[in-house]
C-alpha cells in the first residue's frame, strides 16, 4: 500500500479491497489487496499482481457499462492499485446473475456442471455483517425487512439483466462463457435525486468465466479449487480485454507466489 493511502482515513477494509476517504466529499478511494480468499473465509491466501490486474479489470468493465448508460460508482483509476469512486450507501443485498449451472448452484440443484440453464436464473443473498455466510433470500424478506423498497429492487433487477446481456456478449466476443457473477448496488443522491448505482467491482474475483473451446476456469475457481496458475489466468482475461499486451505482465515477470492457510 502506497505511504500516501496509508496517511488517509480507512472508511472499511473487505476480502480483496480497503476503502480510504476521497479528496473530495462524497468520494472515496478504492485500493485493491491481493488477498484472496474461498469457502465462506475458511480459505485464505495470496495471489501476486491480483489487485492490479482486478483493479484494471474492473476499471474496463465498470468504464464500458458507464458508457451504455449503467449507472455505475466508478470515476477513474488513480494508480496500479487504486481507483477513485462515488460513496454510496451499500444495499446489503447479493444479486447473482447464473447463466450456466456452476459451484454452489449445480451442487444445490443436483446438476452436473457445466449444464446451460433454460434461462438466466437471478438469485439474491443477504450480506450480513455478523457473518461470513450470505443466506438466499427472496424478493419478499428484502422488501420486508427493509434491505431495499421495490423501487429500488425493480432498478437492481433492471440494471442486472442489462449488465448480464452486454457482459454476456462482450465475453463471448474474446472467447470467454460468462457462467455466473456477483453484483452489488448501492444509494447514491444525485440533484436531490435519488439513483441506484452498481458498485464494489466486477472481475474474476466476482464472476465465473470458461474459455468457449476448452472450458477452462479462468476465474477465482482456479484458487478455490486449488488448480494452480491463478494469476496467469487473470492476465488471460486482461488480455484478451485488450487492456494487458500480449506477454506483458503489471506487477513483475516472477512467477505466481501463492500462500494458502485452510481455516477448519
Amino acid at each position: 500500500m502506497n505511504f500516501r493511502m496509508s496517511r488517509r482515513r480507512r472508511i472499511f477494509e473487505g476480502k480483496g479491497k480497503v476503502l480510504f476517504e476521497g479528496p473530495e466529499p462524497g468520494t472515496l478511494v478504492q485500493y485493491f489487496k491481493d488477498d484472496a480468499s474461498a469457502l465462506n473465509n475458511t480459505k485464505k491466501g495470496t495471489v501476486t499482481g491480483k489487485g492490479v490486474l482486478n483493479n484494471r479489470i474492473s476499471e474496463f468493465l465498470m468504464s464500458k457499462l458507464n458508457d451504455i448508460g449503467v449507472p455505475t460508482h466508478f470515476m477513474r483509476r488513480l494508480n496500479m492499485r487504486e481507483q477513485l469512486i462515488r460513496q454510496v450507501e451499500i444495499i446489503p443485498v447479493e444479486v447473482v446473475v447464473r447463466n450456466v449451472a456452476a459451484g454452489n448452484f449445480a451442487k444445490r440443484l443436483g446438476l452436473p456442471e457445466g449444464t446451460v440453464l433454460p434461462r438466466s436464473i437471478v438469485e439474491f443473498y443477504y450480506k450480513r455483517t455478523d457473518a461470513t455466510e450470505k443466506p438466499l433470500v427472496s424478493e419478499e424478506h428484502i422488501t420486508a425487512f427493509g434491505w431495499a423498497n421495490p423501487y429500488e429492487l425493480d432498478e437492481m433487477m433492471s440494471h442486472t439483466l442489462r449488465i448480464n446481456d452486454y457482459m454476456s456478449g462482450l465475453f463471448l466476443g474474446i472467447g470467454l462463457k460468462l457462467i455466473d457473477f456477483r453484483l452489488e448496488f448501492g444509494r447514491v443522491w444525485d440533484h436531490d435525486e435519488l439513483r441506484i448505482v452498481l458498485a464494489d467491482e466486477i472481475s474474476p474475483d466476482n464472476c465465473r468465466l470458461w474459455d468457449v473451446k476448452t472450458n477452462e476456469k479462468l476465474d477465482k475457481d482456479r484458487f478455490s479449487e486449488d488448480l494452480g496458475k491463478v494469476e496467469e489466468a487473470y492476465q488471460e482475461v486482461a488480455r484478451r480485454l485488450g487492456i494487458l499486451p500480449e506477454g506483458g505482465n503489471p506487477v513483475t515477470n516472477a512467477n505466481t507466489n501463492i500462500t494458502t492457510i485452510n481455516e477448519r
